[in-house]
């Protein structure tokens, strides 16, 4: 056992170092192999309490020890943690979790980009909404993302979490490119239902947004909060996604929609390689979302969206792909019954049933470490 002085005082710790610490410094990101090994000797060495610090490595700690103490049947422990000890994989239950939803009480002012086009979307989208077409659907759970670009709107998705269990996560916004980015990260970390930020890049006039010195500056910051950063872009926008990705190998990337394919015109390049250079990247996740909204939305058949789960399960493995609705935005197009379906009917032709798991919530709460 290792032991170092904590902080400026004079007292010796063990280093156990099951955990991530978003530091990266002495206490940082350790294998699974070695947090195991860690919590074992721990527990062999006669340790019965633990202190397992929810922000540091958001539930990286919870699992390792959870597993280690399932397995060796020990008879108590004591440990201090606001997050569940283990979670569904090691008690060998899985939870269906929709991967990428949003909420809304609609106003023009707020949401100038709901068009007549879009007249459906031009009404309240709330949990009550969501919730009976998760229990139809047999999932458990969703991760609400951004809609506005307002440090409110963060505000207010987490306390729709905290009302309601079904958000599992949420991927708010904080303004990246503030001097005061990490002031406004610092007033909303406290919540453990925060697991990302995202950024409504493909409306910025600029292509190259992702890659200014204000922006990089704020994803600097981003690291030690440990969230991931869902990309929202075009196609045209992968080169720059790509760089950006390729400067910060330790953050955690999700690329929406997979990157918003023209489906409805069934172009395939430069887009198929591209999204291929990005999978390169092990740090980021693709989202199979959003693809009926970029097909005709009254005309479209699964068999268009094929080429493009072909492309991207090549790309990233089903191993770094979550399976999202896009609801309420996937109404212009398809019921959320229908959404699924698509990605099912994929599903059952190419995959088993463990990487149907995986898909459809496994890889959602790996990623986001979402806490049950």
């Amino acid at each position: 056992m290792i032991y170092r002085t904590l902080g400026m005082t004079e007292l010796n710790v063990s280093i156990l170092g099951f955990g991530a610490s978003p530091s990266g410094h002495e206490f940082g990101t350790i294998d699974e192999a070695e947090g195991t090994r860690a919590v074992q000797l721990a527990i062999d060495e006669g340790t019965n309490y633990f202190d397992v610090s929810p922000y540091y490595g958001r539930t990286l700690a919870e699992e390792r020890l959870g597993a280690v103490l399932e397995a060796s049947r020990r008879a108590a422990a004591d440990i201090e943690s606001n997050r569940p000890i283990g979670k569904n994989r090691y008690t060998g239950e899985s939870m269906k979790i929709d991967a990428h939803q949003h909420f809304w009480r609609y106003s023009p002012e707020e949401y100038g980009w709901i068009s007549e086009q879009m007249a459906v979307l031009k009404r309240d989208f709330l949990p009550e909404d969501l919730e009976p077409l998760l229990a139809q659907a047999g999932f458990q759970g969703s991760v609400a993302v951004q809609a506005r670009q307002i440090l409110e709107e963060t505000r207010w998705l987490l306390e729709l979490a905290n009302k309601h269990p079904s958000i599992m996560g949420v991927v708010g916004w904080v303004d990246l490119c503030g001097r005061d980015v990490e002031q406004q990260l610092g007033t909303l970390t406290h919540n453990p239902k925060l697991v990302g930020v995202r950024h409504v890049v493909q409306d910025e006039p600029e292509d190259r947004f992702m890659l200014r010195e204000d922006f990089l500056r704020g994803m600097e910051v981003l690291g030690p909060f440990d969230l991931v950063y869902d990309i929202l872009i075009f196609p045209k926008h992968l080169p720059v996604a790509c760089e950006l990705v390729s400067r910060f190998p330790r953050q955690r990337f999700v690329m929406d929609h997979i990157a918003k394919p023209v489906i409805r015109e069934g172009l395939m390049e430069p887009w198929r390689t591209q999204i291929r250079e990005l999978a390169g990247f092990p740090n980021v996740t693709c989202k199979v979302s959003g693809m009926v909204t970029e097909a005709v939305w009254d005309r479209w058949r699964p068999e268009d969206l094929w080429p493009y789960l072909d492309a991207v399960v090549e790309a990233f493995g089903i191993e770094r792909l979550m399976a999202g609705s896009d609801w309420p935005v996937c109404t212009l197009a398809g019921s959320y019954e229908q959404v699924f379906d698509v990605v099912r009917q994929y599903g059952n032709q190419q995959f088993s049933a463990v990487e149907q798991t995986a898909l459809f919530g496994d890889n959602a709460a790996r990623f986001y470490r979402l806490a049950e």
